[in-house]
């Protein structure tokens, strides 16, 4: 189960309770659920009870304790312990969570994360006329447009060269009436800095990696190839991922996130496994958490949230990529193929995130 699922689950177990006349409230249109906070527990939690306790009338507790139930019998949720004023900490059945995310993710590609069409959400983004404030309202363009709003970018001044070097692009260019005010006003580029000289993608990266109370660092350490250089680590686990794919395809074997059926060699009854069920946990809440972070990043125009995020997933991938082919004599298994799945993921997330930036994602590095 991905988090949109069990965004729309949770939203199923409000319904029901609503029918069941144990609530009185308007079923919301959305149902947010995060890693668990601390004192929480399981694999995700939700504040969906603090959210509906007001217009119920009910403590959040209670509400809680209603909804409760109705989660409990969803398929591939596994427990659900409440915590605190009313939050609903929900297990999932790993093998099934692990097998539908990465299905998930190989179905949308590059769009994984992004909403099913327009929301009806006008934005405008004006920014002064500062390098930097261009280029993270650009970003915050992609991010916000990827979550299905029209968005309008104008900007006090652009130079020419930011858009050919940087490639940012705006709708229109000059002073703004009174009641367009600045909206996208980062700390800029120290005056020293010169980001346009470090190219499209390092000079991007070193503009939108830093949150925007930060002062970002233009300098050749984001061109270095080594890890210390997050962007490097970014683009290398892509490569890495890319590389997989290319390497199976030579060894004869292809991607299946699915879980196998195994014939035991005693009594000859049948076994399940599910390679993907203890596959690089961290990697897979990772990976389960980017359609969070891309709608967060829009709503608080923080491309850099992105950008962090990127390198979480990175981080989790590096470690775990190695693992993907067989080794020496071995012969490709149902591991080795749910492996290259989640190898593939990794890509995919990646491959459009970096996109979101503006920044390439080549396959080799």
């Amino acid at each position: 189960m991905t988090p949109v699922e069990l965004s729309r689950t949770v939203l199923h177990a409000v319904r029901r309770a609503v029918d069941a006349g144990e609530l009185s409230v308007a079923v919301p249109t959305r149902a947010v659920v995060a890693p668990p906070g601390p004192g929480g527990c399981g694999d995700y939690a939700t504040s969906i009870a603090l959210q509906l306790a007001r217009p119920a009338g009910q403590p959040p507790l209670k509400v809680a304790e209603v909804l409760r139930p109705h989660l409990l019998g969803a398929d591939g949720i596994t427990d659900v312990v409440l915590t605190g004023p009313g939050f609903l900490n929900i297990s999932l059945d790993r093998a099934a969570s692990g097998v539908g995310l990465v299905g998930e993710i190989l179905r949308r590609g590059e769009r994984y994360g992004y909403a099913d069409g327009p929301d009806g959400r006008v934005v405008q983004l004006h920014c002064p006329h500062d390098l930097r404030a261009v280029v993270v309202a650009d970003a915050a363009a992609r991010l916000l447009r990827s979550q299905g709003a029209l968005v309008r970018v104008t900007a006090e001044g652009v130079e020419p060269a930011w858009t050919s070097v940087l490639g940012v692009a705006v709708d229109a260019v000059g002073r703004a009436p009174a009641e367009l005010p600045v909206n996208v006003r980062p700390v800029p580029a120290p005056e020293s800095a010169d980001p346009m000289s470090l190219g499209r993608d390092a000079g991007r990266w070193a503009l939108l990696h830093p949150a925007a109370h930060d002062r970002p660092r233009a300098d050749d350490q984001h061109l270095v190839q080594r890890e210390s250089n997050p962007l490097f680590r970014v683009r290398y686990a892509h490569a890495r991922a890319r590389a997989a794919t290319r390497n199976a395809a030579d060894l004869g074997f292809t991607a299946d996130p699915d879980p196998v059926t195994v014939t035991g060699s005693d009594a000859g009854t049948p076994t399940v496994t599910a390679p993907l069920a203890d596959a690089a946990p961290q990697l897979l809440a990772a990976l389960a958490d980017h359609p969070r972070v891309l709608a967060a990043a829009a709503d608080h125009r923080a491309p850099d949230r992105l950008a962090r995020h990127l390198v979480t997933v990175a981080d989790a991938a590096l470690p775990f990529l190695p693992t993907v082919l067989p080794r020496g004599g071995e012969k490709p298994s149902a591991a080795h193929r749910a492996r290259l799945a989640l190898a593939e993921a990794v890509g995919a997330v990646l491959a459009g995130g970096l996109d979101l930036l503006g920044i390439d994602a080549p396959d080799h590095l």
